[in-house]
């Protein structure tokens, strides 16, 4: 039997509504801040350890000693270059309480001066292989940050109140991604990710401006708080049953989500242009009334 077939170009076919566009994957992607240099850093403590076991008792202590400070040496650069990387990547920030990569640096100058120690006895030689060591450390991985950035004219107790937020905010997210990746669908661990980039856009924001945390602070809490109980749900029903109607319901959620952040995140740059306008013509006002004339430049 015969059957028509219509569709899209189909003379009385409707037309298909296009789908939104998706955004780039690449959004907020970012290169992890530990890599391979600094994980090489693990490997000559344990050479160093495999190589003291047939040097008789004090040269095993010696060199378990400077192995276990080569360790912690690398393990701090760890936290180092990673808290610098989360400096770097905003515009208002602290600098970090303890300078790991400047700890990582002496302990590794310290490490290697030990294991010198304890293949060639003498204070002088030790002390000349740590202080290179230690020298081509803080060449090859630098200093931490010094100096906060962009505090100057921000009320710190203020700033600690958003530090706090954003912290408990970004401890949600945390525990949406942990729990999206239950579910198995690749598409959905994407989905959270993406959302994760629009809800950081607007932590950013806020501590660009402290005083924006009144009105977001119900997104940094509340929202962030139902979104994570409802991704662990999700996946504990979906990893088990893969119920579509699940997976659509939650997709929406996430739609729902992604919108309203944007949108507060866009009001509240907004809100800082007015009052940055405001400033100007206020700024401008008095430079008048000082007998100063401020001429415009045309285009």
């Amino acid at each position: 039997m015969a059957q028509r077939y219509g569709g899209k170009y189909s003379p009385d076919g409707a037309p298909q509504t296009p789908a939104r566009p998706a955004q780039k994957g690449f959004k907020g992607a970012k290169v992890h801040p530990v890599g391979a240099r600094s994980n090489v850093m693990f490997v000559p403590p344990i050479i160093l350890a495999a190589t003291s076991l047939n040097e008789g008792a004090i040269g095993l202590g010696l060199g378990l000693v400077g192995a276990g400070v080569l360790v912690l040496g690398a393990w701090l650069l760890r936290g180092g270059l990673i808290a610098e990387a989360e400096f770097n990547a905003r515009k208002v920030a602290r600098r970090p309480a303890f300078p790991r990569k400047s700890a990582a640096g002496v302990l590794t100058g310290l490490g290697v001066a030990i294991a010198a120690y304890a293949n060639e006895p003498g204070l002088i030689a030790s002390a000349i292989y740590g202080t290179a060591a230690a020298a081509l450390h803080f060449g090859a991985f630098g200093f931490d940050p010094m100096r906060d950035k962009g505090m100057d004219g921000i009320d710190t107790f203020q700033q600690d109140r958003v530090a706090r937020a954003v912290d408990e905010a970004a401890g949600y997210l945390g525990a949406m991604r942990d729990a999206i990746k239950r579910s198995g669908n690749r598409r959905m661990i994407a989905r959270v990710d993406q959302f994760g980039v629009t809800a950081t856009d607007l932590f950013r924001t806020v501590e660009e401006d402290p005083r924006d945390l009144t009105g977001a602070k119900k997104y940094l809490s509340v929202y962030l708080m139902g979104a994570r109980d409802a991704t662990i749900k999700f996946a504990d029903v979906y990893s088990r049953t893969s119920d579509p109607e699940a997976l659509k319901d939650y997709e929406a959620l996430l739609d729902d989500l992604e919108k309203n952040f944007s949108a507060r995140t866009q009001k509240m740059l907004l809100d800082d242009r007015s009052d940055l306008t405001v400033e100007i013509d206020v700024l401008r006002d008095r430079l008048k009334q000082e007998g100063v004339r401020i001429e415009r430049q045309s285009d």
